[in-house]
């Protein structure tokens, strides 16, 4: 069986993600609510930690989200549990895939959500955001880029 284009490859593969995100920004809708960040969650919270502002950008760490993130993780993982042999270019590509999944998502439950909307996503409203640039979260940027890179050099043919 021939590989399709690279850049067919990529386009099915971000659209893929995105039609993933576009369902779990829902179910977080559902679970959520207007409180972003799981503020009114049955749930722990750590709202400040040095880690939490290296690693977090600053964001409270929860139950929930101590166990979405590596289950999301998990799940891009699967094909190298169902027999899809691991290569560095391939861990790139699920990497890439987390990233956007997670920008995507975040997005999404402002965009989607009847209680927020896109004129509501800004600094002032959005607390658990600390760092801007542009209109979105930096983590955006700085996310984006780094999938960015890891795509290119998952999809460049091999010379």
């Amino acid at each position: 069986m021939s590989q399709p284009h690279p850049i067919r490859a990529f386009f099915l593969t971000f659209m893929w993600v995105a039609l993933l995100a576009i369902f779990f920004s829902e179910v977080e809708i559902q679970i959520e609510g207007a409180a972003g960040w799981g503020a009114n969650l049955p749930t722990w919270r750590i709202e400040k930690h040095w880690l939490l502002d290296l690693f977090w950008g600053g964001r409270a760490m929860t139950g929930y989200h101590a166990w979405v993130f590596p289950f999301i993780a998990m799940f891009f993982h699967f094909p190298f549990f169902f027999g899809e042999a691991w290569t560095l270019k391939l861990q790139a590509r699920v990497i890439s895939c987390v990233i956007e999944f997670w920008i995507v998502e975040d997005f999404l439950w402002f965009a989607l959500n009847p209680a927020f909307g896109l004129e509501r996503f800004n600094p002032e409203i959005v607390k658990w955001h600390h760092h801007w640039m542009w209109g979105t979260p930096v983590d955006y940027w700085i996310g984006g880029l780094i999938a960015a890179l890891l795509f290119y050099y998952s999809f460049r043919p091999q010379k």
